[in-house]
């Protein structure tokens, strides 16, 4: 069991010692551009442990295996175990407790170069994937809510797969998705993720998936946040009420 008062005073320090204007600077830079950015300077290495730890533990106790493609994303596909927002708060205490931490809200509104807020919609705040048989992969989506801070907790050689690639300053329409158009339309780039990073992505403007995975396993925990706008806008929930429903899922 992890002592939250000590991971947060770490965490405190770390900002108040650790943080360099010049690595948040490049970080906005690379975030407006990309839509994406890492920003692994934002926590000190134990609390990444800590977080690791849970991840590793609540896979174990309540991972569910998924295999999905939803109309609102073209059909892309979605193969993988994971952990609900509800389970997570039930089951662990570090997950829960670092998602509205102080420091970690202001860095991500200075790279974003916006203020950050808690997701309002509860089933999008944390949620755990693990990518860990031939073919896994999250395939090409947006997400409802504007960021979304992601910890790799583990994944394999970029050769592997479980990589990540982006489509910056796309539109999400529901009903006509179109991501064959916007691949071609737009570049794409490519992430190198390594244990222990963490980044920053505008995931309702950024069409993004996981590359899938060939060999070795990707877990993670996404941590989704809303923007000023959000709080305030319509926005229905289709593809994430159906990935992360209780019972599992196999085609919609």
């Amino acid at each position: 069991m992890f002592d939250l008062n000590v991971l947060h005073q770490q965490l405190r320090e770390h900002v108040k010692r650790n943080m360099a204007p010049d690595d948040i600077k490049a970080a906005h830079r690379e975030f407006s551009y990309l839509g994406h950015a890492k920003v692994s300077f934002v926590a000190p290495d134990s609390v990444k442990k800590a977080v690791a730890d849970e991840v590793n533990v609540l896979i174990d106790q309540a991972g569910t295996r998924r295999d999905l493609r939803f109309a609102e994303t073209d059909y892309t596909p979605r193969r993988m175990r994971n952990v609900t927002r509800a389970e997570i708060a039930s089951l662990g205490t570090v997950i829960s407790s670092i998602y509205t931490a102080e420091p970690i809200l202001r860095m991500l509104s200075e790279v974003a170069g916006e203020p950050v807020h808690p997701c309002p919609y509860e089933p999008e705040q944390f949620v755990i994937t693990c990518l860990e048989k031939d073919g896994d992969t999250h395939g090409w989506h947006w997400d409802d809510f504007a960021f979304a801070l992601v910890w790799v907790i583990e994944c394999p050689p970029v050769e592997h797969g479980g990589f990540v690639q982006c489509v910056p300053g796309t539109i999400w329409n529901k009903q006509r998705p179109g991501i064959n158009r916007a691949l071609v339309r737009r570049p794409i780039y490519s992430m190198e993720l390594f244990p222990g990073d963490l980044y920053l992505m505008r995931t309702n403007t950024t069409l993004h998936r996981v590359t899938p995975v060939r060999q070795g396993r990707r877990k993670i925990t996404n941590m989704g946040y809303a923007s000023t706008a959000d709080l305030t806008r319509n926005l229905t929930h289709e593809t994430m009420d159906q990935l992360w429903a209780t019972a599992p899922t196999t085609e919609v």
